[in-house]
């Protein structure tokens, strides 16, 4: 591991705190919009995870706890994007941080398409740094276009380029062997606090169809599932506002 894992904080002690566990890509830089969007209701933690080629999904639990241990966060809501709702479900087992609810956004139990995790995380060990360059610069050009009413989401984009160096394409295949072999079915069964879910209708990466059917038939906590329809997968990311009102009306109505 070269790096630690790092937090950042949003909003007073006062508000309730919605911790951001990020997808695949291990950081906050495509989440501005959506930040924004939350401003002055919530306190949002945003995690970004180390480029760690070891942890399993218990030692992310581990190394979550601790990072908010450190800026006095204990409790609060979970929100576990794509990859990060396999760190969720470790986190709610181990009953150290006390989670008061879950919003899964573009997140599953167990990946409904395993096969295709596999695939994806043997292709990625096999392209060079040279193709992962002219990948990174035409997604640049594509993100540009699907980010271009968040200002915010854009400013983040060079830094979300810049992060995808070698280390990180390393990184992001060790966790896609995580979720190949993750089936937290058992935890799920067990979880006492209330989970919603959020995805976008374009999403070929966790298919919505399948994703909410393995919820409801593991997950009996499970409260509400939606679908922004003109969203894809990076829920947060291409539709903030709407993805913010959602999740804000969820805590709201727990909290009454």
């Amino acid at each position: 591991m070269t790096e630690q894992l790092q937090v950042r904080v949003h909003g007073a002690k006062s508000l309730p705190a919605l911790v951001y566990l990020p997808g695949l890509h291990g950081d906050w830089t495509l989440v501005g919009g959506f930040r924004k969007a939350l401003a002055g209701h919530v306190r949002f933690v945003e995690l970004t995870y180390p480029r760690t080629l070891t942890w399993s999904l218990d030692d992310y639990a581990t190394g979550v706890e601790e990072a908010l241990a450190v800026h006095g966060i204990t409790s609060g809501w979970l929100l576990g994007e794509s990859f990060g709702s396999q760190v969720v479900w470790p986190l709610l087992a181990r009953q150290r941080f006390s989670a008061t609810g879950v919003i899964l956004t573009g997140g599953f139990v167990h990946h409904p398409m395993r096969w295709g995790v596999r695939f994806v995380e043997r292709i990625c060990g096999e392209v060079s740094l040279s193709m992962l360059t002219r990948i990174i610069f035409g997604y640049s050009k594509v993100a540009r276009f699907r980010y271009r009413h968040s200002s915010e989401t854009l400013s983040g984009l060079e830094e979300f380029i810049n992060r995808r160096t070698k280390l990180d394409r390393q990184a992001a295949k060790h966790r896609l062997h995580l979720v190949a072999g993750s089936d937290p079915s058992g935890i799920a069964k067990r979880v006492n606090v209330p989970v919603y879910a959020l995805t976008g209708l374009w999403d070929p990466i966790v298919p919505w169809f399948l994703a909410r059917r393995s919820l409801h038939r593991n997950c009996p906590a499970l409260r509400e599932y939606k679908i922004i329809r003109h969203a894809d997968h990076n829920v947060l990311g291409t539709a903030p506002e709407a993805a913010a009102h959602q999740v804000l009306e969820w805590i709201a109505g727990e909290r009454s």
